[in-house]
């Protein structure tokens, strides 16, 4: 009888299968590690590109600042430019509204068929409520005549001469109701004989506030 030893067949085999084995978890791990990397590669990837969208987008508004700012310069020097027309224009509106503006409302006042500034719904009411306080529309201005004039810290001086009292009141009453006067005073008058005409006149002075 022939016996056959297997055993070393059989160990060769066992060793052989261990051997695949090991081979195949090798390659498991290979391939994890190349699919891990790939994902690891990815997700960096789109980091790169969010990264490089906000670099683009901070870039465009780089160019839009270094545009904006190309002509600095000239935006400054348009900008003195119009700084200088506004001071210009206020002190226009200033000159306006100012002693020259004032001067002009005691001329009017003083004009034949004139009066003083005044607002037309004030004016309304007043001839309705207390029509004493009224100027007189055929006031002739040429019974009256001013011998000085003095503003100082808008405060108003008048002096001069008039045929009558209520020459002097008319001018108070005009000077009350314009827009430009307020607190007008008439101060103590006295009656006097005119030097060149000889005739009797009345002697006043009348002090306001101005407003401008």
């Amino acid at each position: 009888m022939i016996r056959v030893n297997l055993l070393p067949q059989k160990r060769r085999k066992q060793a052989a299968a261990r051997g695949d084995m090991w081979l195949i978890a090798t390659g498991a791990v290979v391939a994890l590690e190349v699919v891990g990397c790939f994902i690891w590669y990815g997700a960096r990837q789109d980091e790169l590109d969010q990264q490089q969208s906000k670099n683009r987008a901070l870039q465009a508004q780089i160019d839009q600042i270094k545009d904006a700012s190309k002509n600095h310069e000239d935006v400054k020097k348009k900008l003195a430019l119009l700084r200088e027309r506004e001071e210009a224009i206020a002190k226009l509106q200033s000159a306006r509204s100012g002693p020259t503006a004032m001067l002009l409302e005691v001329a009017s006042m003083l004009t034949p068929g004139r009066g003083p500034s005044v607002d037309a719904g004030e004016l309304t009411k007043l001839r309705r409520d207390n029509p004493g306080q009224d100027y007189n529309p055929n006031w002739d201005p040429r019974r009256l005549w001013l011998t000085r004039f003095v503003e100082q810290d808008r405060t108003v001086r008048l002096e001069g001469m008039a045929r009558d009292g209520e020459d002097v009141s008319e001018l108070a009453r005009r000077m009350n109701l314009s827009t430009y006067f307020h607190d007008v005073q008439l101060l103590p008058a006295k009656r006097e004989t005119d030097k060149n005409s000889g005739l009797p006149v009345v002697s006043f002075k009348l002090e306001a506030k101005v407003r401008y």
